[in-house]
Order: structure tokens, then sequence, then C-alpha cells
């Protein structure tokens, strides 16, 4: 499929749902993937990515970034505590706000630094208990202790059940969203993205439609 037919596909889902030109970032999910894919991405004028893996992230991304000036990395995958202090260095923005304990660590990180990543909290919309993320009945009230925390949150995040229409998910998130006065969501991924700009969209997350399946096994 590859990076110019899906920068098309939100251009015209924006168009269709009425959103402005531009008001939905796509960001390349590039974990695992070869780096010579998202290199070639990278040389197509792709700036803002995702990773998973702080590790990983690490390893390659101060390089890419000083090579390609611009260039901007969002962590989506979940975020271990003991992780944050080196997450914080290499991030612009974190999707995977869960929990009290992260938001803690995350906040004295801010107050040395005096600086912070931005923010997204992570919701569990279909309560599932293998996935990462607060359940809805949560989400206001911690909201208001993130703020507490003078910490920059920006939106909240979900990946809804694979099994079920992504839509209600996508509008219960908008729904948490507005009466908190957060302005970003981060949802919809390669198989829903178009339904999630739809619901008011203003993250997207595609990997395997722009970079092809990954290879997790290919070094043995």
């Amino acid at each position: 499929m590859g990076l110019a037919e899906i920068t098309a596909r939100v251009s015209a889902a924006e168009a269709a749902a009425g959103r402005a030109p531009g008001s939905v970032a796509l960001i390349a999910v590039s974990k695992v993937q070869p780096p010579e894919r998202v290199v070639a991405v990278l040389e197509a004028g792709q700036r803002l990515f995702g990773e998973n893996y702080v590790q990983e992230t690490a390893g390659k991304w101060p390089d890419w970034r000083a090579e390609y000036p611009g260039a901007r990395v969002h962590m989506i995958g979940p975020l271990q505590t003991n992780k944050a202090r080196q997450a914080v260095e290499l991030f612009d923005a974190i999707h995977t706000l869960d929990r009290p304990s992260l938001a803690t660590k995350l906040a004295n990180l801010a107050q040395m630094r005096g600086a912070s990543p931005e923010l997204f909290v992570q919701v569990n919309t279909g309560a599932e208990p293998q996935k990462a993320g607060l359940l809805p009945a949560a989400v206001d009230r911690f909201i208001a202790e993130v703020r507490a925390m003078d910490l920059p949150l920006r939106g909240l995040m979900c990946i809804p059940p694979e099994a079920e229409d992504p839509a209600p998910h996508f509008a219960a998130l908008a729904d948490m969203a507005a009466r908190n006065g957060l302005s970003g969501l981060s949802m919809g991924m390669s198989s829903d993205f178009e339904a999630a700009i739809a619901a008011g969209a203003t993250h997207v997350r595609v990997g395997s439609a722009i970079f092809g399946a990954r290879e997790y096994n290919a070094q043995g």
C-alpha cells in the first residue's frame, strides 16, 4: 500500500468528515521494522513516527533525528515506570499514560527537566483484562489528578477490541475527551483509521499499511 496511498486516504477521510485539511496527524508506526523501510519512509517526507519500545527507540532514532530535521517520535506502547526517565528524553509525546505511579514519575521528571513530552491517557474502552489502559469509569478522576500535577495533557488514546466494531469505542473516547476539555484523540490504526477520523481522531497510528508486515522473527 505505502505512504502515499495512506496519506491520500487520510486526506479523503478528513474531507468526508468535514475536517480541515491537515487536521489529522499520521503516525507511521515503525516498531520492529527493518531500518531500510523506515529510512525509505523518512526519505519520502514522513516526519512523525510511533515506537513501542524504549530500548529500540534509543538504538536508532537519535541518529535518524540528526539526519532528518523535524523528525518526531511518539511512544505508543506500554511504558514501564523504570523506563520513564529515558522515555522523556527520547519521545515528543507519550500516548500510554495509564496509572497514577507513572503520572507521578513523569511529573517529577518534568520538574527536574523543566519540560515534558505531551501526554495522552490510554483508556481501555472495551474493559479487556489483558489490555493496558484506564477503565472508562476512572478516566475523569485520573485526568483531574494529572492536571493537578501540572503535566501537559493533550488528550486520550484507545485501542478498540479486535473483534468489535470500533466506531462505538471511538465515539465513547471522543465523548470522554469533550467533557474533560481535551482536544487530542489518538485512535485508529491500519484497519480502521478512516472510521476514527470520522469520529474526530487527531492522531492515527498506521504501521503495516505503510511499511508492510513486521518481521518479528527475521533474525532467528
